[in-house]
């Protein structure tokens, strides 16, 4: 199977006017995050089907979907990875690593960094040194800082929660929201499973947050605690 193979699949279930509403809710307007970006119109729930299908796919043919100009046929590549990762003995992991990491320009939005950073980049680095995280936190990169921070949902899924607290001090000043979202989306996450832990950060850091950043770490407070939190915004 190539990917010539599974790009002729995908064409064929193209849908021109969701296309255009895609276009539009991944900002792919000049000037926007996602500038240039094309879509085809084809929805998660049926690439993700299609990722099932090819599942068995080789890693050559994967990179070549993975640098495809198409969204969805570079969501469908990162979705059958993500598959193949979770089946794969440790040699085959590494390698599934290691093309994530040379493909890293191609994981261009949100969605793609979302799906794919922890189930990859954190799983691989779960046992070994996690120092590859603080440079992808550190980079010029929207995408390389998104991929560092949703990957230590990995390790907070496990209750390990200073990785991701350690990358969320890294990014406090931040200039873009994609990248306020996701660090309170992770604090939410800590929270979920430690509130102590949580709060602990809040109480050191919530002053400096970005709006967003709070906003999204407290969605789950209880109301009055929610506003005391929020209290710090004035």
């Amino acid at each position: 199977m190539t990917a010539r193979t599974i790009h002729r699949d995908v064409r064929d279930l193209a849908n021109r006017r969701y296309a255009e509403t895609a276009s539009r809710y991944f900002k792919t307007a000049p000037g926007q995050y996602g500038a240039g970006d094309r879509f085809l119109g084809i929805r998660v729930p049926v690439l993700r089907r299609l990722a099932r299908k090819y599942q068995a796919v080789s890693l050559r043919e994967v990179s070549a979907l993975l640098a495809s100009p198409w969204h969805e046929e570079r969501l469908l590549a990162l979705l059958v990875l993500v598959r193949q990762y979770s089946r794969a003995d440790a040699p085959r992991r590494k390698a599934i690593y290691e093309l994530y990491l040379r493909r890293r320009a191609h994981v261009n939005n949100w969605d793609l960094v979302d799906c794919s950073a922890a189930r990859i980049l954190g799983a691989q680095l779960r046992d070994g040194n996690r120092t590859p995280l603080l440079r992808l936190a550190k980079s010029a990169h929207l995408w390389e800082r998104r991929m560092a921070v949703i990957a230590t949902f990995d390790y907070i899924e496990r209750g390990e929660f200073d990785d991701a607290l350690r990358v969320a001090r890294l990014l406090l000043d931040d200039p873009h929201d994609l990248i306020h979202k996701a660090v309170g989306w992770m604090l939410r996450e800590v929270g979920k499973r430690s509130r102590s832990t949580e709060e602990a950060f809040l109480r050191q850091h919530a002053k400096r947050m970005p709006r967003t950043m709070l906003r999204y770490a407290i969605e789950r407070f209880p109301e009055r605690l929610r506003r005391r939190y929020l209290a710090f915004e004035t």
